[in-house]
């Protein structure tokens, strides 16, 4: 009996966290597996993009449970902070970057934010892109990804990092 190659399923993105007062976007490639499933971003428990964000502003206060999205959210917004990813959808198994195959690209510049003042990359994979990004007309930079894959750099150093790019924009 012939077997058949399955076809994969695609995936789509999360909505954005943005507002009229985002000044800082930072996009992501495309949420992990553990995010979709929760419908949150960074929502894996290795990844650590709340705690640099918790170490940028010594603010322990952020909710780091399932259950603080809408919280995570607010916080973000009320510091000019928007995220989002580079990919609308693509199709992926696992949650590796590197496993992203027929990606659509989201509309950065169809979010019109009357505020932005940069755009950050959280990795590699999403700043390849930042050509597409660029054509936003504000400042593009590369920031070390967050993911647990990315084991390279101590958190601490990834937060020395992150903070540059928050303090060049008054965010910090």
């Amino acid at each position: 009996m012939p077997t058949t190659a399955s076809t994969p399923t695609r995936l789509i993105g999360l909505d954005p966290i943005v507002d009229s007062r985002t000044r800082l976007l930072i996009l992501g490639s495309f949420p992990g597996a553990r995010s979709l499933e929760c419908g949150q971003y960074y929502a894996h428990p290795r990844n650590q993009f709340w705690k640099i964000l918790q170490s940028i502003w010594h603010d322990l206060s952020i909710p780091l449970g399932d259950d603080g999205q809408v919280e995570r959210a607010s916080w973000l917004r009320d510091r000019g902070i928007g995220l989002w990813d580079v990919y609308a959808s693509c199709e992926r198994e696992g949650s590796l970057d590197a496993s992203i195959r027929s990606a659509a690209l989201n509309d950065i510049a169809g979010l019109r934010l009357p505020c932005l003042e940069a755009i950050a990359h959280n990795g590699g994979k999403s700043f390849r892109h930042a050509r597409h990004t660029r054509k936003v007309g504000v400042p593009v930079y590369s920031l070390p990804s967050s993911s647990p894959a990315h084991a390279a750099w101590s958190l601490e150093r990834k937060t020395v990092a992150w903070r540059e790019v928050f303090a060049k924009h008054g965010l910090v």
